[in-house]
């Protein structure tokens, strides 16, 4: 598997301010990304809190 650029704090951070509101134009634009990325990464990150994410990647 490809290694992102992006670790899972940052993306989690994108997509946080992306349900409070920020464009998703604006925030693709300011972290070098499509706002298809952006998309993707919603599902797949939305919800989750940093300290998750770490534990769920120390549990694999």
């Amino acid at each position: 598997m490809k290694k992102s650029w992006y670790t899972e704090e940052q993306v989690i951070g994108a997509v946080k301010q992306m349900e409070a509101g920020r464009k998703a134009k604006e925030l693709a634009r300011e972290l070098g990304v499509s706002e298809a990325t952006l998309y993707a990464w919603k599902p797949k990150h939305g919800g989750l809190e940093v300290n998750e994410a770490r534990r769920l990647r120390d549990l694999k």
